[in-house]
């Protein structure tokens, strides 16, 4: 990206506390459009309030915050729902509503924010389903009836449901099987390609990071240490991204990616 274009998140001096708890202090970050970044952190860092204050869900106690070139602390409450309209998100664990169906959660955001019809929601939802790598037939299941997978991917189905132009993704791949992991990051690859998508991802999975991601954040100290390529990331200096990134299972993700590319995205039964 040149240095001209406006990245499609920019944060400034970004300051996140509860009461006397200071979760960040003075962290910048910015993201490219088109790009998959991934954020990775120890436990207690701060990730999941980072994503909450980029898509408006928890209030800074002081910085910048720019989404689509909008402060987002200072929108109200239309420009706020019309950039809601612009961003998904998976929340970790998929936080389907249990008590609707998959095509029932897929279409929330659509009825909410669009009032379309009956007909042409029962439509959209059926394409955002298949994008997700879902069955047709997995529409009318309850998410307590869907594997691990099939939730993650019931969950990006409604993600998807706003044609969004950024995704936001919490811990996609916890609790999968490798081979499930893997095929949800050969997913979100090709939908990014596809569809255009920017995409900030919220990971530990080390696989994740090496096969898909542009570039890595590392969120410690309450701020961005270091942001870049996952091989300039690895030349920190600094200890703790090194035992993350150069630990065993660093070095096993290193070979994993320079062995072969993830299986293709195959839909879960």
């Amino acid at each position: 990206m040149s240095a001209d274009i406006e990245p499609v998140i920019r944060i400034r001096g970004l300051r996140n506390q509860f009461g006397a708890q200071v979760v960040h202090e003075n962290l910048d970050l910015d993201v490219r459009r088109g790009e998959i970044i991934g954020v990775v952190g120890g436990s207690g860092s701060g990730k999941s309030v980072l994503m909450r204050a980029i898509i408006g869900l928890g209030r800074p106690a002081a910085g910048s915050i720019r989404l689509f070139g909008e402060e987002v602390t200072a929108l109200d409450d239309a420009g706020r729902s019309a950039l809601e309209r612009r961003c998904g998100v998976l929340f970790q664990n998929g936080a389907l509503f249990s008590s609707l169906t998959v095509a029932e959660n897929v279409a929330v955001p659509l009825v909410e924010h669009h009032g379309l019809d009956h007909d042409l929601v029962t439509r959209l939802v059926a394409i955002k389903i298949a994008l997700a790598g879902l069955p047709p037939e997995a529409g009318a299941k309850y998410p307590s009836e869907l594997s691990g997978g099939m939730v993650k991917r019931a969950a990006l189905a409604r993600a998807l449901a706003l044609d969004p132009d950024i995704l936001f993704l919490d811990e996609p791949t916890a609790g999968l099987d490798p081979i499930g992991a893997a095929a949800f990051d050969r997913l979100i690859l090709t939908l990014r390609d596809s569809l255009g998508l920017t995409v900030f991802i919220i990971t530990h999975d080390l696989d994740t990071l090496y096969a898909i991601c542009d570039r890595v954040a590392v969120l410690a100290q309450k701020r961005i240490l270091v942001v870049d390529s996952i091989d300039a990331v690895e030349r920190s200096d600094d200890a703790w991204v090194r035992d993350y990134f150069m630990g065993p299972r660093g070095r096993a993700a290193q070979r994993a990616a320079a062995a072969s590319p993830p299986p293709p995205a195959t839909p879960v039964s």
